[in-house]
């Protein structure tokens, strides 16, 4: 058994190597005389990797501005839709929770600054959003 320490993108892994029956003299082994390998010290993936594999698809949603007698529920900061509460047509009391923002591992509850019906929303859930950026629209 012999060990080696391997580094694949950037992490390093221990690893043993155990050769079975393998009898090379002056060559190489063939692909049928190699080692088994197997990995004596997980390390985590790089975050690289994680981000590419566990990201979800986002769905896109065409953005629609506040017209005259509108008003638009703005991002106050930046962060990433969890929920949103509402859809178009749907009827909305003022201080009425319409979207759960996470920014900086906290949820937040944006609130409507107006009662009236939901004109659009411009967000999905899993979107990320930049400050003052329009995710709703009440009319």
């Amino acid at each position: 058994m012999r060990k080696f320490v391997v580094k694949v993108n950037g992490v390093e892994y221990q690893v043993e190597v155990r050769e079975e029956g393998v009898a090379v003299a002056g060559g190489a082994a063939t692909a049928a005389q190699a080692p088994t390998v197997r990995v004596i010290e997980d390390t985590p993936r790089p975050a690289a990797q994680i981000a590419a594999t566990d990201r979800a698809e986002t769905p896109v949603v065409k953005a629609v501005a506040a017209g005259a007698g509108e008003t638009a529920i703005s991002a106050p900061m930046p962060g990433k839709i969890i929920q949103v509460k509402v859809k178009p047509g749907d009827p909305v009391e003022k201080d009425q929770v319409v979207i759960i923002l996470e920014a900086m591992k906290m949820q937040n509850e944006i609130r409507s600054s107006v009662a009236g019906t939901i004109k659009a929303v411009n967000v999905a859930t899993g979107q990320s959003v930049k400050p003052g950026e329009a995710m709703i629209i009440v009319g």
